[in-house]
């Protein structure tokens, strides 16, 4: 499949490059050249793991007619950030270390004790607490373990039932790692061996995927650029470094990100890191638009739609940034693709914080306390993920194939 985990993106120009070879590609747009075969996406990868002599899949209609009504080609951004990420040593997240002696295993103590490494997303500290099911698992047979799996599962999703990205990582675990019928028939001892393999191999590409998006963004973030951020996101985070490392020169919009204020957590980061950081408080996203000339978030979620959900004051930024003609780019990791497909703000589970607004509210007083919104895909330019560099309307493609 020649584009599903390559990046999706249009020239804005409408340059042809196949025909004018010798025409020199200005920094603002956005075509993407290939000059390598496919890159190989996560849902490919385990698959290929399972069946290491997989048949070539054929090129979809859906892809060739949208190669043949856009113009859109393959890159090789995504190859090359991967091989780079390949070469970072320090990839182990730490020893297994097996459960104390008399100690009976608990999913929820293994999740924990991966949730206190301050690095790891809630989602990935999931599935690696999945891979220790599988390992410490006493079942004698594949219904037994994959019944204890389910059960391991819906503890660690119903431990925050909000949580978006952590119900899409246990529900792609399962997917991927149980879901396989060639399982049926091989002797059980062989079969569990090799459901501890591909657990393994799922953790370590989830853990890889927030680098592999930090190297495909750099090409986005050019010298005297000025960045726009709201809330604190650990991949965004990884961005704006990989590119302080990479000697670019930009300056950074934090807004205080209430109702938790993690946009106040992101700009003392980034002020260790020496980037020039201006605070903003939330209400002035649109005074200082024109300053700046794109806009980074996060996501706690991706859903069909190619929206996403993610912390409140999201949506407003957006279309503020949308009708300033400022293109904002979502950093999010596959696992966080789930399979949701909300029609308005009231369409999704509310994640509840509580706000301090520093001075007594009368009980007469409603507050509003959701702590995350909706933001339509039409208000997004392009989704940085490690499948690759994404518009919007590829997603519910992309999420066919995961979930397939």
């Amino acid at each position: 499949m020649w584009g599903r985990s390559a990046s999706f993106i249009l020239d804005k120009q409408k340059i042809d490059v196949a025909q004018n070879p010798n025409h020199t590609q200005p920094p603002d747009t956005f075509t993407l050249l290939s000059s390598s075969p496919p890159p190989v996406s996560m849902a490919d990868a385990l698959h290929h793991h399972a069946n290491p002599n997989p048949e070539p899949p054929g090129i979809s209609a859906y892809y060739q007619a949208r190669a043949a009504h856009y113009g859109v080609v393959t890159s090789d951004w995504l190859a090359d950030a991967q091989a780079a990420v390949a070469r970072r040593p320090d990839d182990d997240d730490g020893p297994f270390s097996p459960p104390a002696a008399g100690k009976p295993f608990s999913v929820i103590d293994e999740f924990n004790s991966w949730r206190m490494q301050p690095d790891l997303a809630e989602a990935v500290a999931a599935i690696r607490a999945l891979a220790a099911v599988i390992r410490n698992s006493q079942a004698t047979t594949m219904m037994e373990l994959e019944i204890e799996l389910k059960k391991a599962s819906d503890s660690l999703k119903s431990w925050d039932t909000t949580s978006i990205s952590l119900t899409a990582g246990c529900d792609l675990f399962m997917r991927y790692v149980t879901r396989t019928s060639a399982l049926e028939y091989e002797d059980f001892n062989s079969a569990k061996s090799r459901l501890i393999e591909r657990a393994e191999k799922f953790g370590e590409i989830s853990c890889k995927a927030r680098r592999i998006i930090a190297m495909l963004s750099q090409d986005f973030i050019f010298d005297g650029c000025t960045i726009l951020v709201h809330g604190f996101s650990r991949v965004v985070l990884e961005v704006l470094t990989t590119a302080a490392q990479n000697k670019k020169l930009f300056q950074v919009f934090c807004t205080e990100g209430r109702p938790d204020r993690t946009g106040l957590r992101l700009s003392n980061e980034l002020a260790k890191l020496d980037i020039p950081v201006k605070l903003l408080i939330d209400s002035a996203a649109a005074y200082t638009m024109d300053e700046v000339d794109m806009v980074f978030v996060g996501a706690d979620g991706v859903v069909e739609s190619g929206g996403i959900i993610n912390m409140m004051g999201t949506y407003q930024i957006a279309l503020v940034a949308h009708s300033m003609s400022k293109p904002v780019y979502v950093a999010a990791e596959s696992y966080k693709f789930a399979r949701l497909y909300p029609l308005d703000q009231k369409d999704m589970a509310p994640a509840l914080r509580p706000i301090d607004f520093g001075v007594p509210i009368p009980s007469k007083v409603e507050v509003e306390t959701s702590a995350r919104d909706y933001t339509p895909p039409q208000y997004l330019t392009l989704l940085l993920t490690d499948l690759g560099v994404l518009t919007p309307s590829v997603v519910s493609d992309e999420l066919i194939q995961l979930y397939l």
